[in-house]
């Protein structure tokens, strides 16, 4: 039987490879630069939001308590005259330095690599060959860092190509953590 412990390698040899890989994917590759546009008349629509003093958070518009009152006449008055959206609201400093979201997205990776070591030492015999190995870290870890994003495409009308763009990139981590994993499978 393969132990959780004896994965420790695996499972952080694939965090930082997705860290370094998706430090790749956004910084030279860029093909994620479209993934959100520019408001027209970006400066009105931030200076009628400022004095509203929006605490951070996310936030849709127009707002239903319930499945009645989406059925009001104001309700439905509100999403006739527009604009309808769903925004989350962040501090300046968000954007002024990365290193927090950064951190959290390396913990992150490494408790994808650590699910996947759970799956694999529930699934997977010591000595098991490297593509078998492969295939099931891959999958779980493209499942992890996947399937949960067309939700946000389904639900709140995010774009598709972004949701599948960064469904590519799981796929891409997924292999990552899988390497790691063939390449140090007890």
């Amino acid at each position: 039987m393969v132990t959780f412990p004896s994965l420790w390698l695996p499972i952080l040899l694939s965090g930082v490879l997705v860290f370094v890989g998706s430090s790749v994917i956004h910084m030279l590759l860029r093909y994620h630069r479209n993934d959100f546009r520019r408001l027209p008349d970006e400066d009105s629509v931030m200076d009628a939001l400022r004095p509203l003093g929006i605490p951070p958070g996310d936030y849709i518009m127009p707002h239903a308590e319930g499945m009645d009152a989406m059925k009001s006449e104001a309700y439905n008055a509100k999403l006739d005259a527009g604009p309808v959206a769903v925004m989350t609201v962040m501090t300046s400093e968000t954007f002024r330095g990365m290193g927090p979201q950064l951190a959290k997205w390396f913990v992150y990776c490494v408790l994808v690599g650590a699910a996947t070591a759970y799956v694999a030492t529930i699934s997977l015999a010591p000595g098991a060959e490297y593509m078998v190995v492969f295939r099931l870290t891959g999958t779980v870890a493209f499942l992890c860092y996947a399937m949960a994003l067309p939700q946000r495409s389904i639900w709140y009308r995010q774009n598709w190509g972004s949701t599948l763009r960064s469904m590519f990139d799981g796929f891409v981590y997924g292999m990552l953590t899988a390497g790691a994993f063939g390449a140090f499978w007890p």
